[in-house]
């Protein structure tokens, strides 16, 4: 097989595959030159998926929402946080024309004890079950029963839920839990996903979600969701909308706008974010050192040989192509392995937590195009040596 690799690199390079052969020549430093190249892939992989699962994850409930244009509290900056606002921008937002519906949604958050004894922190969407709220056939059809008791459903991909109560629920059973002194029943499930923040979600109607957290005023919802008549300029509307509101206390923007100032604001403020960003630098960081290493320290073995060919005529330019052919085959050759291991662990961190973890096509090359730009860098600057070396000194 080497000789095989040999004859294929000697036909594409038009020469004798140098760099390949030094680095076949001590199979085991090669071998753990790969291995560092692939666990910097690994590292750099799995913090962007990371950093992937946080921003999926922040977007799939402004997904769910049955919403163009969302109105918060001017202190939100994600959509569980900020202030309750006065159910009267909901009315005044009504007016404007171009408004075809809205609603309002409560939000919070709760510990539920499932019976297993484990505990699960969901965050609870009160809805009015007289409107469309989110997009959700479950929720949708379950609006009914919503209205006429203390009923509710759970996110079925909620982290950490009893698999046992969820095969239960998902066949037409039912779960009775006690949450700040009044009791709940549990009908069903629908799917929006967990995140870092909760393990899930809980909808219920407004007039239950106001019985669980009775500090609650039914006047003030957290959320104002409006939808645009057909055709209308959403963002025409949203400025309408704003002009006809008081300033100061609530934002409107769009749906899509919300979901990306709430990502902005995770991933540039948030320490979750800030963190995973870290991970990255550092896991190119790391690459880079493992390279640079490996190619500095073949280009110090064979100083004496690449001398040879200085003292022969030879210019920079043919040892630097011998080394960025060493950069290249240690990049392809670690890309391979780091992406399968990360796959591997992408698979298994997701059946573990829920987490949207996915290896993207998109990701995985860019982390090839970066680690063979980092293989080259490395190799260009592990040259430096030798372009300062004088032959008549080193014999």
């Amino acid at each position: 097989m080497t000789a095989a690799l040999t004859q294929i690199l000697a036909h594409l390079l038009g020469r004798l595959p140098i760099g390949w052969l030094q680095l076949i020549h001590k199979p085991g430093r090669f071998a753990a030159a790969v291995a560092g190249v692939a666990f910097a892939n690994l590292l750099v992989l799995m913090q962007l998926g990371f950093l992937g699962a946080l921003t999926g994850s922040i977007a799939l409930p402004y997904r769910a929402l049955e919403a163009d244009i969302l109105i918060q509290s001017s202190d939100a900056n994600t959509l569980q946080d900020g202030s309750p606002l006065p159910r009267a921008r909901m009315l005044e937002a009504l007016a404007v024309p171009g408004v075809a519906s809205a609603t309002t949604v409560h939000v919070g958050r709760l510990d539920w004890r499932q019976p297993n004894g484990s505990n699960v922190n969901l965050d609870v969407l009160g809805i009015n079950p007289g409107m469309p709220s989110l997009r959700l056939p479950e929720v949708e059809a379950a609006r009914p029963l919503l209205a006429v008791g203390s009923f509710a459903l759970v996110d079925r991909t909620t982290r950490g839920l009893d698999p046992v109560l969820r095969a239960r629920l998902e066949a037409g059973g039912t779960q009775r839990f006690e949450a700040n002194g009044h009791g709940v029943t549990v009908t069903g499930t629908f799917s929006i996903g967990g995140g870092f923040g909760a393990d899930g979600y809980l909808v219920v109607s407004d007039q239950t979600f106001l019985r669980l957290f009775r500090n609650r005023s039914p006047g003030a919802p957290n959320l104002v969701l409006l939808r645009a008549t057909p055709g209308e300029d959403i963002a025409a509307l949203v400025g309408r909308i704003h002009a006809a509101l008081p300033t100061g206390d609530v934002m409107v923007r769009s749906v899509m706008e919300a979901a990306a100032a709430d990502t902005t604001f995770q991933t540039t403020r948030r320490p979750v974010g800030i963190i995973f960003g870290f991970g990255v630098a550092i896991g190119v960081l790391v690459g880079g050192i493992i390279v640079y290493q490996v190619l500095s320290t073949d280009v110090a073995d064979h100083i004496r040989e690449y001398a040879t060919f200085k003292a022969m005529g030879y210019g920079r330019g043919t040892f630097l192509s011998i080394v960025l052919e060493e950069a290249m085959i240690l990049a392809l050759a670690g890309v391979v392995p780091g992406a399968l291991a990360a796959a591997a662990l992408y698979a298994g961190i997701s059946a573990i937590t829920g987490l949207p973890l996915a290896l993207e096509a998109p990701r995985l090359a860019s982390v090839f195009v970066g680690t063979v730009l980092l293989c080259l860098l490395s190799g260009t600057v592990a040259t430096r040596r030798l372009a300062r070396a004088d032959p008549a000194e080193l014999f």
